[in-house]
Parts: C-alpha cells; structure tokens; sequence
C-alpha cells in the first residue's frame, strides 16, 4: 500500500521536509518566501502549499494570543526559509489546513521544527476532521530539540543542511484519509 504524505508546518519553527519517493505528497510548504520584516500581530498567514497533489484551497497559519507577537523567516532545516515567532503561551499554534479527498491510503505528517533557548520546550499536535469544531490529541507533550544545544548532536539551522534530527514523521489515524477540511495544529 501507498502511504500518501503531507508536510506540515511545525508548532514553532518550520522548513521543507523530504518525503520518500514512493509517496505521494498531498501538500506541502518549501517555504521559499520570506515573512515580510516587521510583521507583528496575533494572527499571520504564509500561504497555499507550494508543493504536492493536492495545494488547492490549502493554509499554512499561525495564531497567537500576545499582539506584540514577531512573525519572521530565519533559515530552515535544509530550505531557504522557516516559519518562526515569538511570545509563545499555551493556546497558541500554528495551523495546516487541507482537503484529503480522493486519498484512501495512510496520510503522514513530517514536518522540521526547532526552538531556542527562551523558547517552549514541549509541543503537542492536534488533528480535527470537522473544521476545527473537535480536535484530537496526534501526539501529547513531546520534546523539541535545541537547534546547536551541546550534547544534542545538531547545528544551528541553515538553508543547506538537512538535520533529520529535527524531523517528526509519523502515520495518522486512518481518518484523516478522505476529508475534505483536514486540520493539523
């Protein structure tokens, strides 16, 4: 069986993941545009999905809580650009929306994310097949690396690199195949 895939944008930093070969790419983000400088506020939006099957209709956005939130772009994990912001607190996130209809097969999720050192340590990742009306807990309270952090056995990011140490993939349950508004937070 075909595992169909998606690249997600990370909970905090984000860059373009590579996928296997044998599987077809949903929708995915190369983020190869900058965040305009200066971009502040409680909410941003990057965009559609660049690359993949399915990018129509796709979002790449983000919410936060604080309005004197940062939005920028430093380098990524092996592409030009991430998707980064400040001011985290609980219940803020950033969001991937799509449509997964006419996939049958196991959608992943991979995505690249990083923090710095005043930044939250632990993340969780949500699924909603309603809209955002419900969501489901992916995965709960994992740990995000410190890009460069002694002892971690990675770099700082760069648009070169690809560290797999920041790379979280993993298959989601079988309903997220076939939904026309799939959300990821």
């Amino acid at each position: 069986m075909n595992n169909r895939s998606l690249v997600a944008a990370s909970l905090i930093t984000a860059g373009a993941v590579s996928m296997s070969a044998s599987a077809a790419l949903v929708a995915g983000w190369s983020m190869s545009t900058a965040v305009a400088a200066a971009t502040t506020g409680t909410n941003y939006t990057y965009g559609a999905a660049d690359l993949g099957e399915a990018t129509a209709g796709t979002s790449l956005t983000g919410f936060h809580v604080a309005a004197a939130t940062t939005w920028s772009s430093p380098a990524g994990n092996g592409s030009t650009y991430s998707l980064s912001s400040n001011n985290w607190t609980t219940g803020d996130y950033y969001q991937v929306s799509l449509s997964t209809i006419g996939y049958a097969d196991a959608i992943t999720i991979s995505f690249d994310q990083t923090r710095s050192s005043t930044g939250p340590a632990t993340f969780a990742v949500l699924m909603s097949v309603d809209g955002g009306a419900n969501f489901t807990t992916l995965l709960a309270s994992y740990s995000v690396v410190q890009a460069g952090l002694a002892g971690s056995g990675t770099t700082t990011w760069n648009s070169v690199t690809n560290q797999a140490g920041f790379t979280t993939s993993f298959e989601c349950p079988s309903l997220a195949a076939g939904q026309a508004s799939l959300i990821f937070r």
